[in-house]
Order: C-alpha cells, then sequence, then structure tokens
C-alpha cells in the first residue's frame, strides 16, 4: 500500500497553567503535526513540538523540512516497508530530530492502523495503562507548596519539581515542598542546565544532609559541560539523570564513557523518533544505566507515542508523560487520556486519533 500524501498541520492550543522552568516559559503549545495518509485514506500523525530553548526546533523550522524533503521523498513508496521507510528518514537529514521524530511516528501510526492493533502492540507491548509524573513549575515557596499539595490530592504520586532560575533559593524550595507534601510522595528535582557544577554539588549535599528524600536530579548543568556533569555525578549520592545532554546515540556513548550521569531521559524529538529511542533505551540498559522516556510541551500525538514506548519497552522510573495534561482543551480527537497519575492508552488502532481539532492551520507537502 502506497503513501498517498504528507500534509502539515500548524497547532497551537493553550495550557490551563504556565509552563515556568529554568530555560523557558509558556502559555502554549506550538507544535507541528505530521499526517502521512495512505492510498486507503487512512492516516498516521506524528508531531514536532517547537521548543527554541531546548532543541532549537520550530514550527517553521520543521514544516520546511518535511514539506521540501521528507514527505516529497515519501510519496509513492510502501507504507507496509515500515523499517526501510524509517530508515530513509534518518538518513535523509542532518539534525531536525523533531520533524524527522514527527514522520518517523506518523510512519509507526499508520502501520498499526493497517494491522488493526495499538501501536503499543506493534513495539511489542500489551498494556494500555503508563504511570506519569508530574511537573511543579518554578515558583516561589508559597506557589509550590500550594501546587504540591493540589496535585497529590489530584491523585499524582511522583512530583518533578522545576529548580534552576534561583539556586541560591532551591534548597529551602525542595524544604518546603517536602513539608508540604509528607514522606510519600516521591520527588524528583529538574534544574534544566540552571546550576554551575558547584552549585550542583552544594545543594544535592544539602538535600542530602537533610534527608528530604529526593529520589533524582536531572540535568544539572549546562548540557555541553559533560566534564562538569561527571564532576557533579562524582561527588553526590543522588543519581544523576541526563537530559538535554543526550539527543543521540553518540552523545550517549560520550556520557556513559565518561561516567557523567547514572541514568537517561530519551524523548522522541530529541532524538528523531520511535527507532532512535529504541536504541537509546537499549544502549543505557546495557550498561546498567537507569532510564525514564519524557516528552516536551506536546499534545496527545506526542505523548501517546512516548507512552506507548513505556509501555512496550519499560524505564526504571516512572516517565515524565504529563506534557498533554497541561492543556486546557485537546487539540485532536481520540488519543490518550489521564486518570490521575496514569496515562490511558486507546485500545484503538495506531495512536488512537481521529482527526485534529477544526482550528489547526493545515498545508499540503
Amino acid at each position: 500500500m502506497t503513501i498517498a500524501a504528507v500534509r502539515t498541520h500548524r497547532l497551537s492550543a493553550p495550557l490551563h497553567t504556565p509552563f515556568v522552568t529554568a530555560l523557558r516559559q509558556t502559555t502554549t503549545v506550538e507544535t507541528l503535526v505530521v499526517e502521512v495518509v495512505d492510498r486507503d485514506g487512512r492516516s498516521g500523525f506524528g508531531e514536532a513540538p517547537q521548543v527554541w530553548q531546548v532543541t532549537g526546533a520550530s514550527v517553521g523550522g520543521a514544516a520546511a523540512c518535511v514539506t521540501e524533503l521528507l514527505g516529497p521523498m515519501l510519496v509513492g513508496r510502501d507504507a507496509d516497508d515500515l523499517v526501510a521507510r524509517c530508515d530513509e528518514v534518518r538518513r535523509a537529514v542532518v539534525g531536525n530530530e523533531a520533524a524527522r521524530a514527527a514522520v518517523d511516528t506518523a510512519l509507526h501510526d499508520l502501520a498499526a492502523q493497517r494491522l488493526g492493533v495499538p501501536l503499543v502492540r506493534l513495539l511489542g507491548g500489551t498494556s494500555l495503562r503508563v504511570p506519569t509524573d508530574v511537573t511543579l513549575s518554578s515558583g516561589d515557596v508559597a506557589a509550590l507548596t500550594g501546587k504540591a499539595q493540589q496535585r497529590v490530592g489530584e491523585g499524582f504520586t511522583v512530583l518533578k519539581l522545576k529548580v534552576g532560575r534561583d539556586p541560591a533559593g532551591d534548597l529551602a524550595r525542595v524544604r518546603a515542598v517536602r513539608a508540604a507534601v509528607g514522606p510519600q510522595p516521591r520527588i524528583r528535582l529538574d534544574a534544566n542546565q540552571g546550576w554551575t557544577p558547584r552549585e550542583a554539588v552544594r545543594i544535592i549535599r544539602g538535600i542530602e544532609e537533610a534527608g528530604l528524600d529526593v529520589e533524582l536530579i536531572e540535568q544539572p548543568v549546562s548540557r555541553w559541560d559533560l566534564d562538569g556533569l561527571a564532576w557533579v555525578s562524582d561527588r553526590v549520592d543522588l543519581p544523576i539523570l541526563a537530559d538535554e545532554s543526550v539527543f543521540g546515540v553518540r552523545d550517549l556513548v560520550e556520557v556513559i564513557r565518561r561516567r557523567a550521569a547514572d541514568m537517561v531521559n530519551v524523548k522522541l524529538a530529541k532524538c528523531g523518533g520511535l527507532g532512535a529511542a529504541r536504541t537509546l533505551l537499549d544502549l543505557a540498559v546495557a550498561h546498567e544505566m537507569g532510564t525514564i522516556v519524557g516528552s516536551m510541551m506536546e499534545s496527545q500525538i506526542g505523548v501517546g507515542a512516548a507512552a506507548s514506548l513505556v509501555a512496550a519497552y519499560g524505564t526504571s522510573a516512572v516517565s515524565d508523560l504529563d506534557a498533554a495534561w497541561w492543556l486546557a482543551w485537546s487539540p485532536v480527537r481520540g488519543g490518550i487520556r489521564y486518570a490521575d497519575a496514569t496515562v490511558l492508552l486507546p485500545n484503538a488502532p495506531g495512536l488512537g486519533i481521529t482527526g485534529l481539532d477544526g482550528t489547526a492551520s493545515a498545508s499540503r507537502g
């Protein structure tokens, strides 16, 4: 069955709460949805989220990559030859990970639909339930403690606390959140590159000495400073999770070689798709690194693909799949849902997406 068309749709959707990290602040999800259509009229969906400060990807850049190169390359090709199509996408362009991930996911979604199975089944799993953490945006102590208590009341058991905007006050924030929620919820910290190596060691040692029972520390220093990341990892006991430092296989190999981190956060929009993500997870496990799968600020499409990967492959810690939970309304029809701290995958072919909200703008590639 051949591919008849590849279309792009610009999607913008509001968040119910501002999302604030050490790198950026946003009140919307801005993303490019890629739709791959076969001759029978089935559509597979993928997405390329715009995250200037993390990946450098933009809606415009991803659209150009898909409409000018990847889309024309795929039209008329066999949609059922999934491995070959995804390999062609991988080799066709340097960088542009988000665009490649969107096309890769759309091809996987379409393949699963053609077989009449959920994407998780195509990937080798059966579970339709995946636990997730929930993020607490950077803020002052009062705001953080209030949100932490609210999220625990909503059923979340793993809280991801964004730090790094104000290193001098971060230890006090962690103390306050732990006091507010009690001993049961797990707390993990994400500095989003916001600390220097010396600040990271000072803050993490303070957390350890205070017995605040923090699960892990994500990307404490600049993504480029692998020496600094290794220096921090060597001087603290808490597990260090590499995120922005690892886009692809070469990055992870270097982290492993330097023993710079204990864990890795794999994201489709960073590595280029489901195939690349599986390789990263296998490599990490082979070297006894911990794993989670994360998401950018993206819709039910991207999070659904990431959650399907987790359901099929598993991770060593609860993954970071709350991005679509932040949306004020769903910009797609069908797809994943949230129940307390669980992502519910649809028992439907592919990602279970039946269409986009009418406000999404579209173009043909």
